[in-house]
């Protein structure tokens, strides 16, 4: 008898956030650049570093396998620009993905041009850089990745900075099928 699996309300919010990166995935793969200085992690906290909560972190989000957490602070900033929220996730107690969101095409520009300092400049030949209403930017490591997706109707973006070694694992049990 197969097993179906079933999005408890509680997983939702992960589970959709796993779907939406599952479904950037392939395009920007396709528009990625070499990343300098692979983090190995973000901002200081290597991937696979334990995680709980802390002074600095609350955990939001608790799915089983998978533990969300943000800052306490409420000032939240990525490089020069302020930001709207940064979520940490933990995968089996092990820091795995950081998704930031941001509002606004200051900030956008700000962050942009922040990433690139840190890891590289975008290869903005005709043809890499997609068209349309909503861009995407990515710098692949060999230890970490950075998706970042841009709505210029909306200015709202987000930043995905995850880890290569634990990408799989956020999929396991996740599959379209499963929704």
């Amino acid at each position: 008898m197969a097993k179906h699996l079933c999005v408890t309300p509680q997983r939702w919010p992960m589970a959709f956030t796993t779907f939406i990166a599952t479904l950037l995935l392939p395009v920007a793969l396709a528009l990625a650049v070499p990343m300098h200085n692979d983090p190995n992690g973000f901002e200081g906290i290597p991937w696979g570093a334990a995680f709980s909560e802390s002074d600095t972190f609350v955990k939001v989000e608790d799915a089983g396998r998978v533990q969300t957490y943000e800052l306490k602070s409420t000032t939240q900033t990525l490089g020069p620009a302020a930001v709207d929220s940064m979520k940490f996730s933990t995968i089996d107690g092990k820091f795995a993905r950081v998704m930031v969101r941001y509002s606004g095409k200051d900030a956008h520009d700000r962050i942009l041009s922040y990433l690139q300092q840190q890891f590289g400049p975008l290869d903005r030949t005709p043809g890499q850089v997609a068209g349309g209403a909503v861009k995407f930017f990515n710098w692949q490591g060999t230890d970490s990745e950075i998706i970042l997706r841009y709505d210029l109707r909306t200015s709202q973006g987000v930043i995905f900075f995850e880890s290569e070694a634990f990408r799989a694992k956020f999929n396991e049990g996740n599959s379209p099928s499963t929704f």
